[in-house]
């Protein structure tokens, strides 16, 4: 165990620092495309009604629109004010004041929201940045919930062989959140998704990001996946209207932009391997494989929070400072794929520190 100190989560973005220093946002995951275009009309048709009705506090038409976007009866999902918020609903639901078990490094608020509910956090540490399923189930006998990541936050890296194992292995009576909020945005969603697996495995809740997926971070929307009993017991966490109207009419909308995440897809591949190929050749910097939207970059002998400082008072470049995830250490950054002329002011900024 590493400890049971309860601390900040900190994450990235630009009110994580002196926001007027920021030029470029490296650190923030987001779809690299930006909002759909669709959802931007959606709030611009939309915004003088909704701006003075109380929205629907059920989502029902999001629902709806997700239940056509996954092929899911519409009471099997759950809908947050961001994936965070459901993190939250389902620590009170499932583990109140016991003990979970959490493989580290991976998105702090799983700890975070065990922390304050007054849970017991076994951390699980990755093996060469890889989640090690043996000693996943071993840990988890007797918890009441393990917190899986796939692919995980920050390392990027798909383990889904190691988690359908986790999954098929721990005992039905612990609950298992697994958060799939940047899985659109790998190369292969369809093949790594466990979403088929929630009518199987009553215990599972797959967690999901409109945030993430279609660059909706400001609107916050996530949501969940799992049978419609435990669906019900997360939901009686929800407080009234919850999801604003804007953030609901655009997750509608945004879901019906055609061809929008296999494009964001093709450019995430592309831009990914450009920017993995240009900093490998720095000498001062480690670039890691990654499956998704971003990657880390192993630091030569720099502590990364003053790396990630004199960056961004240099170059106005922010990147994310890993020191903050549990077990990470203090030489790795994590930086975001976006479009090629942000990629090329990234690559110039970190040349600068060669």
């Amino acid at each position: 165990m590493m400890g049971r100190t309860m601390r900040a989560c900190s994450h990235g973005g630009i009110y994580s620092v002196n926001s007027r220093l920021v030029r470029l946002d490296s650190s923030s995951s987001i779809n690299p495309l930006g909002t759909p275009r669709k959802a931007i009309s959606a709030i611009k048709m939309n915004l003088d009604s909704l701006a003075q009705t109380y929205p629907d506090p059920e989502c029902r038409e999001l629902k709806n629109g997700l239940s056509r976007y996954l092929g899911i009866d519409p009471e099997w999902i759950c809908v947050g004010n961001g994936a965070i918020e459901i993190i939250y609903w389902f620590v009170h639901t499932a583990v109140a004041s016991g003990r979970v078990v959490i493989p580290v490094p991976t998105f702090c608020e799983y700890e975070l929201a065990s922390h304050k509910s007054g849970a017991e956090v076994t951390y699980v540490p990755l093996h060469n940045l890889e989640i090690d399923a043996d000693s996943v189930i071993e840990k988890a006998r007797g918890a009441d919930a393990v917190f899986l990541c796939n692919p995980n936050n920050p390392t990027g890296i798909l383990a889904t062989k190691q988690i359908m194992k986790i999954i098929e292995n721990v005992s039905s009576s612990t609950r298992i959140l697994l958060d799939e909020c940047f899985i659109e945005l790998t190369e292969n969603p369809e093949a790594n998704t466990m979403m088929e697996q929630v009518s199987e495995f009553d215990n599972l809740v797959i967690l999901r990001s409109l945030t993430k997926s279609f660059g909706l971070a400001g609107l916050r929307v996530g949501y969940s996946v799992c049978n419609s009993n435990l669906a019900k017991k997360l939901s009686t966490n929800k407080i009234p209207w919850n999801v604003n109207g804007l953030a609901q009419v655009a997750g509608v909308a945004a879901l019906l932009e055609s061809g929008y995440l296999s494009k964001a897809r093709a450019v995430i591949k592309e831009e990914r391997r450009f920017l993995y190929d240009n900093i490998k050749k720095l000498e001062s910097f480690c670039p890691l494989k990654s499956d998704s939207n971003f990657f880390l970059v192993h630091l030569q002998a720099r502590n990364s929070r003053q790396f990630r400082d004199r960056l961004l008072k240099k170059c106005g470049v922010l990147v994310r400072d890993c020191s903050t995830f549990t077990g990470m250490g203090t030489q790795y950054i994590r930086i975001a794929v976006r479009m090629r002329r942000e990629n090329i002011v990234l690559l110039k900024a970190l040349e600068a520190f060669e």
